[in-house]
Formats: structure tokens, C-alpha cells, sequence
């Protein structure tokens, strides 16, 4: 499936701002399952300084320094992307669970690229109630795909979809007290459970082409920023550095040609679509955001 992705995020401020750094994750990856046509970010007013870079995670980054007063900054990112649904070696899909985890077994292929995904970050504590939450579906000798989805069936009949119910800073032990969030809340949850328990996984950042009732039209805008899991499933034979799943606990699935992945890390403080710091004498600030994930109906 091809698509236009658009994303403009817009910051008001009741006062000039004169100097702003700013660190945007924007632009989707470059993936086997998905084909990056073009991507371009324009920020207005125009930056002194713009640049892109690749992170340690393979993330492309856009750097930016606008020195103009504003009072009014906005970054638009478009792209245009080749999706399809990502394809899987089932053969390790049966290996129990206990064999996954990167630092308990540092000699698995590809264990030392998985294993900082393994421990506790900012975001992502190792809390005894996921622990226990995750021990649930994480029995003995449980197949690995079967526990990791069992855990995703659960955290999204479990736990409410609330926007008000967290922030962008919400806790695992707040989110367990809210018993709901939104999908950044679920992913960070399921981060929890897996890593409590030594499984390796990561946090994406991207967007979910959402379909419309029947008869009704696409609302353009009306798409938003996305997070799913993606867990690590070694090779126990062979060569090749293993393969992640991409579950969504939010929609209770697996990732399929809907889905377009921007970037990914540790939790959500890795890989916000905008971040930076501002110089300004500002008292009050205004944050829009305004997504649309079209498919290409010229395909």
C-alpha cells in the first residue's frame, strides 16, 4: 500500500521567541517491508541551520536552529511510502520464551544489538506489578509468539483507551493505577512486562492509516501519531541477528500494511516527533498537531 503521510506540528507563543533548537523525528524508515519514495521537512520561519542525521538507532534526524523572532513555528513533514505487511521466519516462532532474552544468554546472534532494549529507561520501569502482570501470559516454556501475543490480548482488554487519563509523562505504576492510557501508555506498558522478565523490545514511533465507517469519508487530520512493540526473537541457529514482532496491545494485532514506521528506541523519550529547547520571555504556549496518513489512490 502507498501513502502520503503529512505531519505539521505548530507552536504559538504570546511572546517573540528568539532562538530555538529543535531535534525532530519525522521521517519514516527505511525498512524490508517499507519503501521511503520521498520525504522532505520544511520549517517555517526558515531555520539559520537545518541537517538530518542518522542515531544510534538508525532513526533519521532533523537538527534545526531558527534565529528569526516568531511567534509562531511550524515543521511539516511529508512523505511518500510503499508499505506491506512485514513477513516473518515462523520457524522460531515455537522456541519458548526463557531463550530470548539477550542478557541472560549474551551469546545468542545478534544479543548484543538487543540487550540495552532489555533494561529499564526513563520511561520503562521494571515495576514487580508488571512483573507479575507480564508473568501471566510468560509461563514456563511457553512459546514465544504465543506468550507475547497472549500479554498484548490482555493489556487491550485490560486497560481503557482514556485520553485524560495520562500525560506524556505517565509512570507504569500510573498507568496501572488509571487502568487505561493511550498507545503510548500501552506500549510502555508492555515494554514493562516484557523487559521484567529479560525479553528484549523496543518502542515505535509512526502512524496507523485508519479506515472510516462504511459511508462515511476520510477525515483528513483526523490520523494521529501511533506507538506499537516490536519484541525480539532470536535465531538460535544459523546466521542473522534475529527478527522483531510488531504487536499493537492499542488495536490488539500485528503490525500489517497499515502501519509506518518513523522511528524507534528505548521508550517514547528516545523518539518524540519534536522536541528542543527555546529562548523566549513567553509566559504561555500553544502545542497543534495535525497528522494525515492518505493512501494513493493514483497507485
Amino acid at each position: 500500500m502507498r501513502y502520503r503521510v503529512s505531519h505539521t506540528t505548530t507552536y504559538s507563543y504570546d511572546e517573540d521567541v528568539t532562538n530555538s533548537f529543535g531535534i525532530a523525528h519525522v521521517t519514516p524508515k527505511e525498512l524490508p517491508h517499507q519503501a521511503v519514495r520521498q520525504t522532505g521537512v520544511r520549517i517555517t520561519p526558515t531555520p539559520a541551520d537545518q541537517s538530518s542525521d542518522v542515531d544510534f538507532y538508525g532513526n533519521t534526524v532533523t537538527y534545526f536552529q531558527v534565529l528569526e523572532p516568531h511567534q509562531r513555528l511550524e515543521i511539516t513533514a511529508t512523505s511518500e511510502v510503499d508499505v506491506s505487511t512485514p513477513v516473518y521466519d515462523e520457524t522460531s516462532f515455537d522456541q519458548p520464551w526463557e531463550r530470548s532474552r539477550p542478557l541472560v544468554d549474551p551469546g545468542l546472534p545478534g544479543a548484543w544489538r538487543a540487550a540495552d532494549l532489555a533494561v529499564a529507561s526513563p520511561l520503562v520501569e521494571h515495576t514487580q506489578e508488571a512483573y507479575d502482570f507480564g508473568a501471566v501470559s510468560l509461563t514456563e516454556q511457553r512459546p514465544i509468539v504465543e506468550a507475547a501475543e497472549d500479554l498484548m490480548h490482555r493489556i487491550h482488554a485490560g486497560f481503557d483507551y482514556d485520553d485524560t487519563a495520562t500525560t506524556v509523562t505517565s509512570t507504569i505504576p500510573e498507568i496501572f493505577e488509571a487502568e487505561g492510557g493511550v498507545c503510548q501508555d500501552f506500549a510502555h506498558l508492555m515494554l514493562a512486562c516484557f523487559r521484567a522478565h529479560g525479553l528484549a523490545a523496543r518502542y515505535v514511533s509512526g502512524y496507523l492509516a485508519t479506515t472510516p465507517p462504511p459511508g462515511k469519508p476520510r477525515l483528513v487530520g483526523a490520523d494521529a501519531s501511533h506507538a506499537w512493540v516490536e519484541v525480539w526473537i532470536p535465531y538460535l541457529s544459523g546466521a542473522g541477528t534475529g527478527q522483531w514482532l510488531a504487536l499493537d496491545p492499542t488495536n490488539d494485532t500485528r503490525a500489517d500494511d497499515r502501519y509506518v514506521s518513523v522511528a524507534w528506541g528505548r521508550d517514547y523519550a528516545d523518539v518524540p516527533p519534536v522536541k528542543g529547547v527555546i529562548y523566549t520571555e513567553a509566559t504561555t504556549s500553544t502545542l497543534t498537531v495535525s497528522v494525515d496518513v492518505a493512501p494513493d489512490q493514483q497507485e
